[in-house]
């Protein structure tokens, strides 16, 4: 253990040390001290069998995918049963061992090892099929990509995003409503992304939570040497404690009273018997394994007075209702808002203004509606959005009602807001469009033409250097909606002029304004000072 301990040491400070001498231009230590502990890393990483993901000694590409396969899990992956009782969970487990761990709240993924190295990793999806995300789970922050195990292994884990790195990237999008809601819907973002660049970049985690196969392994019939072992071979495994019927309560109010500290988000407990065989001789249902239960913390409650609604635009297109309320203390913070998501929602609750209602905060973390007291249901649905003054409708979806604006627009448009992804929204459309009254020297169309995208621009600024009418996309008049739209249906109309100019913006892109071509004329600059 300590040698591992000394790899991800050597690994952090070396990163650190190339972050600020090749980012920020400074040095903190000399070469001759990098050196060295670059082959004090080197030779441990030979000595024990284990690279990690973002060593310095490995060389990782980025891949950009089209879309990410699918896969079947050889067995499917169950939820679990639950209880908010602790005694409930004591009777569980009676007179057998346990490990109570954190439930961490993030996205499932199974990873595959033979000889030593990662050959797959694959999301839960829907329990039967994953998407396999191996490119992107190579970019994990803490996944060894080299085991010294050569066996083929197989284990499943959470990838999670920490608290720290969800506000830093928020903090980094300038508009309030692109602004990622919590850190298990970022998550999920970063790990099925497109571009495995945008993985390596959110500081993604994984942290091992089961064994499913190690062959040739003797693991003692134990839970808890499956994850001792799982360690020395590199992994981060989900904090945990053993426990029987006599301490177990004691435990809870540990993990109760730890949270509020934690970096990473968990949404409750998660005990399984350390016992194997005894655990798997009890089978399962339909719908859960007997081996294992999730423990969700009792909500604390508050009674307060509804003040208003409040109707959010969302970067969807939706507008969602808020609900603004007296605040009150909740998990040792003050709460004043909740979502209320939809229309359905607000209707089942009956709000009106004045009624009381109980809040509590879903997982200790986000303020919700637990109950109307009152239920007077006088909220009335507005006519005009708040934001663009449109009509606006209501639809109903898989029987969820949703409020829009736009005429039904919200029917054949997606509203993303701000992205900071643009290549993988551009690579999965037929052409892009740059309506614009005014431009310097646009960089969309340069990135359209890196996607082999062709482009209906307006004849402003730089544009016209770029974009070449009927070469490599299309010109059209400024603020003329009609030009704008005959354009846009007469390339997804017509195939072959489509394909034309799709191969010229690829073209012009290689020829005109790669980094190959930036490089060169920047040096034949400097060259001819």
């Amino acid at each position: 253990m300590e040698k591992l301990d000394r790899i991800k040491e050597l690994v952090a400070l070396l990163n650190k040390a190339g972050k600020s001498y090749y980012s920020e231009g400074q040095e903190i230590m000399s070469n001759y001290e990098y050196d060295a502990l670059y082959d004090e890393l080197k030779k441990l990483e030979e000595e024990t069998g284990c690279v990690l993901s973002d060593s310095p000694t490995v060389n990782v590409g980025y891949e950009v995918l089209s879309e990410l396969p699918k896969e079947r899990h050889d067995s499917p992956m169950l939820s679990l049963d639950k209880t908010k009782d602790r005694e409930s969970l004591r009777s569980w487990l009676k007179d057998q061992k346990g490990l109570l761990s954190w439930k961490l709240d993030g996205l499932t993924i199974v990873l595959t090892y033979e000889n030593g190295e990662l050959v797959k990793a694959v999301t839960r999806g829907n329990g039967q099929i994953g998407e396999i995300i191996t490119n992107n789970a190579r970019m994990f922050k803490n996944i060894p990509v080299t085991i010294s195990y050569k066996g083929r292994l197989v284990l499943r884990g959470e990838a999670i995003i920490t608290y720290s790195d969800f506000n830093r990237i928020n903090e980094e999008i300038p508009e309030t409503d692109a602004k990622y809601k919590n850190p298990r819907n970022l998550c999920s973002g970063s790990v099925r992304q497109l571009n495995n660049k945008i993985t390596k970049e959110r500081n993604v985690n994984f942290f091992a939570f089961t064994l499913v196969s190690a062959d040739g392994v003797d693991f003692n019939n134990s839970r808890k040497c499956q994850f001792e072992w799982l360690k020395s071979q590199g992994f981060d495994v989900v904090e945990y404690k053993e426990v029987d019927k006599d301490n177990i309560l004691d435990a809870i109010d540990w993990f109760e009273h730890t949270i509020v500290n934690n970096d990473f988000p968990s949404d409750g407990l998660v005990i399984i018997y350390d016992d194997i065989a005894y655990g798997e001789s009890l089978g399962r249902t339909a719908k859960f394994p007997r081996n294992a239960m999730a423990f969700k913390w009792t909500d604390e409650t508050a009674e307060t007075t509804l003040k208003e609604i409040e109707w959010s635009a969302s970067r969807t297109g939706l507008i969602n209702p808020v609900a603004i309320f007296e605040p009150v203390e909740l998990e040792g913070t003050k709460v004043s808002r909740a979502s209320v998501h939809n229309i359905s929602i607000m209707e089942s609750l009956k709000l009106g203004i004045g009624d009381t209602i109980k809040v509590f905060k879903a997982n200790m973390i986000i303020p919700q509606i637990a109950e109307n007291i009152t239920q007077s249901g006088t909220v009335r649905i507005p006519e005009v959005c708040p934001v663009c003054g449109g009509k606006t409708r209501i639809s109903d979806v898989n029987d969820v009602k949703s409020l829009s604006a736009g005429m039904g627009l919200n029917d054949n448009i997606v509203f993303l807001g701000y992205r900071n992804d643009p290549q993988n929204v551009i690579q999965q459309v037929d052409s892009v469009a740059l309506c614009s009254y005014t431009e310097g020297l646009p960089l969309t169309p340069i990135e359209a033409f890196a996607h082999g995208k062709p482009m209906i621009a307006t004849p402003v600024g730089g544009t016209v250097e770029i974009v070449k009418n009927e070469i490599n996309g299309v010109i059209v008049s400024p603020g003329n909606i009609d030009e704008i739209a005959s354009s846009i249906l007469d390339l997804a109309c017509d195939k072959e002029k489509y394909l034309k100019l799709a191969r010229n913006a690829e073209k012009c892109y290689y020829e005109e304004f790669s980094y190959e071509i930036f490089e060169s004329q920047v040096l034949s600059l400097y060259e001819n000072l």
